[in-house]
């Protein structure tokens, strides 16, 4: 594998910092960089035309991908994480609570797979025992993984209209994934980031958002290279947790922010690997299982490289 580069597509923040920089490289290839923004441009590309060597994905759209034969499989590198509490917006005069979605229209920006979309859904479904079924979800683009064929309750958005101004007229309920400046939206949860906080601390309820996807040719051909990848991922991590800890983040971000609070109750922000994440995989699991996003079961360990599923870092 000497002299291998391999064309790898990943977001610039710090858990990744250590590998753009190159302070941490990789045993047995070279990293060659594409900067893709927004990342989930790349995304699209990987999922449509097998762009790239290496690439994060959106989890959702990876499950999806693979059971439409997409020829990629993921290491357990989960490199963004979020909770999805605050990314549903409601029309106040229309609704007063979760429950109140029910027999109406909401709006998802971009496609129903989208992980936030998936997530915030589950949450409804969870918290708030909304029945999904119930509701209309509106989209506002299409999906990456173009064979995909949404449930019958999921529409597209009509011809010349925008989002944010159906919300904001109430003829969505609510909306996911958007943003409104209008007196008449709120967020549906309110205290969303502490509501967050505490499904972590009452049931371990820590939203993977983006993995790690390597193409499958490569996996056949080099059958070190995904733990390589692994463990590349898993030292920059390491040498940013050292960093957050040690209150060494200059301007530290939003995401850096949540990464201390997550640290603060769970220990670790960014655990990678299968068994620390195993709970919420199966949750995610459940849920794009629910929502349609998939129609055959697929257990947890399947999604990823046989090499890395034993890996913890």
């Amino acid at each position: 594998m000497a002299g291998l580069k391999l064309k790898t597509a990943t977001r610039t923040q710090g858990n990744n910092k250590p590998l753009k920089d190159g302070a941490v490289k990789p045993k047995t290839f070279e990293f060659a960089f594409e900067e893709v923004d927004p990342i989930i441009a790349a995304f699209r590309r990987m999922v449509r035309g097998n762009e790239f060597d290496i690439c994060e994905m959106a989890i959702t759209t990876y499950i999806c991908a693979k059971e439409h034969g997409k020829p990629m499989t993921a290491v357990p590198v989960f490199i963004v994480r979020a909770f999805h509490h605050g990314a549903i917006l409601a029309n106040t005069k229309v609704v007063r609570s979760p429950k109140d979605l029910e027999g109406k229209k909401v709006g998802v920006n971009r496609g129903y797979t989208v992980t936030t979309g998936v997530w915030a859904r589950g949450i409804l479904q969870d918290e708030h025992g909304v029945d999904l079924s119930k509701i209309t979800w509106v989209l506002s683009g299409d999906e990456h993984v173009a064979e995909y064929k949404a449930p019958g309750n999921v529409v597209p958005i009509e011809k010349g209209k925008d989002m944010a101004e159906m919300l904001a007229s109430g003829e969505l309920a609510a909306a996911i994934g958007i943003e409104s400046k209008s007196p008449d939206v709120a967020p549906l949860i309110p205290n969303a980031q502490e509501a967050g906080l505490k499904a972590l601390r009452d049931r371990g309820h820590y939203p993977i958002n983006h993995c790690i996807v390597i193409k499958d040719e490569l996996l056949a051909k080099y059958p070190d290279l995904a733990v390589d990848v692994f463990n590349t991922f898993a030292e920059s991590k390491r040498q940013y947790l050292a960093k957050l800890k040690a209150g060494q983040i200059e301007n530290p971000t939003a995401v850096d922010k949540l990464h201390q609070q997550v640290m603060a109750i769970t220990g670790d922000p960014l655990p990678y690997g299968v068994a620390p994440n195993r709970k919420v995989i199966e949750e995610l699991l459940r849920h794009a299982t629910t929502q349609g996003i998939i129609t055959i079961p697929v257990a947890v360990d399947d999604l990823f490289t046989p090499s890395t599923r034993g890996l913890v870092a």
